[in-house]
């Protein structure tokens, strides 16, 4: 199903491409943008997760590394059943992370300099398996994908001010209608897929864990951090704002049509709930990941933050 929606994503967007080149330059127009949509579509498929690592300055995390961050990763990787992803590390103060790749074989996590420093080793862990649980789901192609297009489309509809076929078919009117409609359309596609995509994410991660209230731990510090906290390159590239597990442009506070994230508050209370029902049932056979279990390889073995 995974493929199945990239594939109606990456539709929906060349479609909405070719609009906009209609607009701007009629059936030619269209036409050229269909060979650029089709040309995108391949590139994006096969490189839009290194664009995405590049657009942030995410740098890799190899074996070994003292933070314990790629143990950490790959321990929870084999909770899930997938292959070890690479990882990365953003330098940037604000607390957040996100997922990439078009396939759990080439898939990443990325997460920021801000979030080693903010949280537990359990916290984090959950905060590791909410973007595990993205990859499993396949959710990361769609990211990725949803990503570039949005800024092409932004991008195209800002050039059709500059060219006169558009000012002549839609006047100067129209034309700045489209600047602002077809970037609101792209987000729409990317917000259509993206609230629910968060929950089903938050759930997975808490069963790859095996620890609810870890990862709703983790979500309250990030909100707070990502709130006060500028990430200057997501704000240069707000058309990946939907891939961090919490939204780091902090322009929307409520679980309201236009948002990207469903509200923190709301995404706790489900795990809560979540943990709530853990305690309740009966001991399972698949018992949840123990904390000894979490590789932690900072000096004296101490929890808290780990950077």
């Amino acid at each position: 199903m995974g493929y199945v929606k990239t594939a109606m994503l990456m539709a929906a967007m060349t479609a909405l491409f070719m609009g906009v080149g209609y607009l701007i330059g009629g059936s030619g127009g269209a036409i050229i943008a269909l060979v650029v949509a089709a040309a995108m579509n391949v590139f994006t498929w096969w490189n839009s997760d290194r664009m995405v690592l590049r657009m942030h300055n995410a740098q890799p995390v190899t074996s070994g590394d003292r933070m314990g961050l790629h143990a950490l990763t790959a321990e929870l990787a084999r909770n899930a059943g997938l292959p070890e992803p690479k990882v990365y590390l953003i330098d940037t103060p604000q607390p957040n992370a996100f997922a990439t790749g078009r396939s759990p074989a080439n898939a990443a996590v990325a997460v920021t300099s801000g979030l080693m420093r903010s949280l537990t080793r359990e916290e984090l862990a959950g905060v590791i398996a909410h973007e595990l649980a993205h990859i499993r789901n396949h959710d990361t192609a769609i990211m990725t994908v949803t990503a570039t297009f949005a800024g092409a489309i932004s991008m195209l509809a800002n050039f059709a001010l500059f060219f006169g076929g558009s000012r002549e078919r839609l006047g100067l009117v129209g034309t700045l209608l489209m600047m602002f409609l077809a970037p609101l359309a792209a987000a729409l596609v990317q917000m259509a897929i993206s609230r629910t995509r968060e929950y089903a994410a938050d759930k997975a991660g808490a069963e790859i864990c095996g620890q609810p209230l870890w990862l709703a731990s983790a979500l309250e510090k990030i909100a707070i951090g990502a709130a006060r906290i500028d990430n200057h390159a997501a704000e240069r590239n707000p058309a990946t704002a939907h891939m961090f597990i919490i939204n780091p442009l902090h322009a929307h506070k409520r679980d309201n049509l236009f948002a990207t994230h469903p509200a923190t508050e709301n995404r706790v209370a489900a795990l809560r709930a979540m943990a709530g029902q853990r305690r309740q049932a009966p001991v399972a056979a698949d018992q949840p990941m123990p904390t000894s279990r979490i590789p932690n390889t900072r000096k004296g073995g101490r929890t808290g933050p780990w950077a």
